[in-house]
């Protein structure tokens, strides 16, 4: 009888145990509309599970500095700086793979963007020609690339040619569509995306190139998985990013060189 008393009570308090808390992930509409996301989710089996915040970077990014998030996979260099490395909220920076932009559009292309010999270049014509060119508008990766080449094109987009969408990529890519517009998109999320009229237009030039990095998060205090995960995450999770292919064959991810490290301080 006591023997029993004895298990009884040592089941209770397994039972009773708290779980481990799961491992919060945050990361961009890219990494989620590309198929990425899925095939993380699809081959991590923890312990803990991880639960996942989309959003644009900038907000990711935000979130993580505010402790909300215990690991992040973003793809704004920029933004990770001035957010994340630079109040030391990031104890690791792991960089993890990196895909490509291109500029698309309609298949007429007006501005004459395919024969364009720079990406700069590229959006000098859109502005010359007058667009029209959608924007997300909303602090992504993708937004802050797509600025950063309109000031490499030493150019101020017009409100009358240039439209923000305020939305994901997918959502921008379709209002592109509609409008026969120009805009800036990651090419796997636009492999992604069935029955568009836009082509990709220009994708020949290494300021195109989008490298995403994993950070782990110090703030509060770091969840003592996530180092783990970022581990996992820049091998085997790595790996089945890039045997992603886009319709091509050609890779829809390639490697990011470099070690997980602490970050180094400005």
């Amino acid at each position: 009888m006591t023997l029993i008393r004895v298990a009884l009570a040592c089941g209770l308090l397994i039972s009773c145990r708290a779980a481990p808390q799961p491992l919060r992930l945050g990361t961009t509409y890219t990494v989620q509309q590309s198929g990425a996301l899925a095939v993380l989710e699809s081959l991590w089996t923890g312990p803990p599970p991880f639960t996942t915040v989309v959003a644009p970077s900038g907000q990711i990014l935000r979130a993580a500095a505010n402790g909300d998030l215990d690991v992040v996979i973003t793809h704004a260099p920029a933004l990770e700086q001035r957010l994340l490395v630079g109040p030391e909220h990031a104890l690791v920076r792991c960089p993890l793979a990196a895909s490509r932009f291109a500029v698309v559009g309609p298949a007429a292309d007006p501005a004459g963007v395919a024969t364009a010999a720079t990406a700069a270049e590229a959006f000098r014509r859109i502005a010359g020609a007058g667009g029209p060119f959608v924007s997300r508008g909303d602090s992504s990766g993708t937004h802050v690339k797509e600025l950063a080449l309109w000031h490499a094109a030493g150019v101020t987009p017009a409100p009358r040619w240039y439209l923000e969408s305020g939305a994901d990529q997918a959502t921008t890519l379709h209002l592109a569509d509609e409008r026969r517009a120009y805009a800036l998109a990651d090419l796997p999320t636009y492999a992604k995306l069935g029955g568009l009229a836009s082509r990709i237009l220009f994708a020949a030039d290494t300021a195109l190139t989008n490298p995403y990095t994993l950070y782990v998060v110090g703030r509060p205090q770091p969840h003592p998985a996530a180092r783990d995960f970022a581990t996992w995450a820049t091998h085997a999770g790595r790996e089945a990013m890039l045997a992603l292919r886009l319709p091509d064959g050609t890779p829809a991810f390639v490697l990011q060189s470099g070690d997980c490290e602490a970050p180094a301080r400005p």
